[in-house]
């Protein structure tokens, strides 16, 4: 086999690979030699088929074999003699198209194939000690506490029927049937019986609720609103509907004691207890939202502090992931490119800046585990996988053999953990102060774009 290294360039090579005919011949016959002993043919005995006759019989077969054997040699020698790190798989290009191919095939040719290969790119991490970040903090305020005990309480009253004749108040539970119309059609999912919504909860779209406020049981009243501009329904989203609504109960709210008892409901000894667990949660969630901006800020020094030149094919694929999912995202909107004041071509740009800022921060943190030796154990890979089969409830058993049955699926849970370990690793190395601020502003969700 004859290899020769015909391009490089920048992080692209390019290999013909050569397999004389002979070779290829010689190849073919060891395989069929070695397949005279596995063969049933009538009229022969085992081990005695003639190998012109395994030839006739089975040679394309066993050819194409040798052919991608070849193939996979080829490309594990190119690897291993120029101690190449690949971006992506290699490329094979048969020279002399199908024609050519087949001569091989019927070993009357040359195999010649060219290989087209990508390498990830050479670049000094450093250190990071001259990453400045800082972790954003929030006090957790008595009344944050309170508010939360409050929002438990309100959705733990209890309901009791209104007396026969009198109007539905603001808070008050109602059970009703109701039916919506487009221009007079009823339009699909507009329509339930006996629901139950509490007025001023804000469950249903704008100015629905409002409209039932003096209604009363047995009652059957004619709303319009229209549904918002952004609404998730492209066929509803700023359009105008009328809905038939029929009052069938309504409940006012009973008071709710906050006390001892009212924290065993929650399977805790008292209130304090109670408070206690409120508090722990906040915090948790204070610190998920503290961390997640920590990274993001990570992120961007990151993306500014390494430039190097990246592989085209993972842009590409990285790019065509994205774009895929802007267009399907479109597709359930019903929005364009013009709805969003801009253009396709702009839009293309933008999102193949992001695929670039993904592939570059991918390689950074590759190389940043990599040196530092990160690893995640095959138990924080089971625990991933505990975790996403509690999200299906009742379908437990299906989803874990669905992971521990599917390395590639196994893969995409272990790759987040590791990209957190390392983040944490880097974490650790850069120089890190604390900024107090609002529980507002910590909270506040941040553009998504250059995730």
């Amino acid at each position: 086999m004859q290899v020769t290294e015909t391009l490089a360039q920048g992080l692209k090579r390019e290999f013909k690979v050569v397999l004389p005919v002979a070779d290829l011949a010689t190849r073919l016959d060891k395989e069929l030699d070695d397949l005279k002993g596995k063969v049933r043919i009538n009229g022969f005995r085992p081990g005695k088929v003639p190998t012109a006759h395994l030839k006739r019989v089975y040679g394309r077969s066993v050819m194409a074999d040798v052919m991608q054997n070849a193939v996979n040699e080829a490309n594990r020698k190119i690897v291993e003699d120029n101690k190449l790190r690949l971006a992506q798989e290699p490329k094979v290009d048969f020279e002399g198209g199908q024609e050519q191919v087949e001569k091989a095939m019927a070993a009357q040719g040359d195999l010649a194939f060219t290989v087209a290969i990508e390498v990830l790119p050479k670049f000094d991490v450093g250190t990071f000690d001259d990453v400045a970040l800082e972790r954003q903090v929030a006090d957790i305020l008595d009344s944050d506490v309170d508010s939360a005990i409050d929002r438990m309480a309100s959705q733990s009253k209890p309901f009791a029927p209104r007396a026969e004749g009198e109007a539905a108040q603001d808070g008050d539970k109602l059970t009703i049937d109701f039916l919506g119309k487009l221009d007079g059609v009823p339009f699909e999912g507009g329509a339930a019986n006996d629901a139950e919504l509490v007025l001023g909860s804000k469950q249903f779209i704008p100015g629905f609720e409002e409209q039932l406020v003096g209604a009363k049981a047995g009652e059957a009243r004619a709303i319009t609103v229209k549904f918002p501009d952004e609404y998730q329904a492209a066929n509803l989203a700023g359009k105008e509907a009328t809905f038939d609504v029929t009052v069938k109960a309504v409940q006012a709210p009973g008071d709710v004691k906050i006390d001892d008892e009212f924290a065993k409901q929650f399977g805790l000894e008292g209130l304090d207890k109670l408070k206690e667990a409120i508090r722990a949660n906040i915090k948790r969630e204070y610190d998920r939202a503290g961390r997640d901006k920590l990274k993001r800020a990570l992120l961007d020094a990151l993306d500014k502090k390494y430039s190097f030149e990246l592989p085209e094919g993972l842009v590409e694929q990285e790019f065509n992931n994205i774009w895929a999912q802007v267009q399907q995202e479109q597709k359930q909107t019903g929005k364009s490119f013009e709805d969003e004041g801009t253009t396709e071509e702009a839009a293309k740009a933008d999102y193949r800046k992001i695929a670039e800022r993904r592939v570059r921060l991918g390689l950074v943190l590759a190389e940043v585990g990599e040196k530092a030796e990160v690893k995640v154990a095959d138990e924080e890979v089971s625990q991933a996988v505990v975790e996403r089969a509690r999200q299906f409830p009742g379908q437990e058993k299906a989803v874990w053999d669905y992971y521990t049955k599917n390395q590639e699926a196994l893969a995409q849970l272990r790759a987040p953990i590791y990209e957190e370990k390392v983040v944490d690793h880097i974490i650790g190395l850069a120089k890190v102060t604390e900024k107090a601020v609002s529980k507002e502003d910590l909270l506040k969700q941040e553009e998504e774009a250059k995730a």
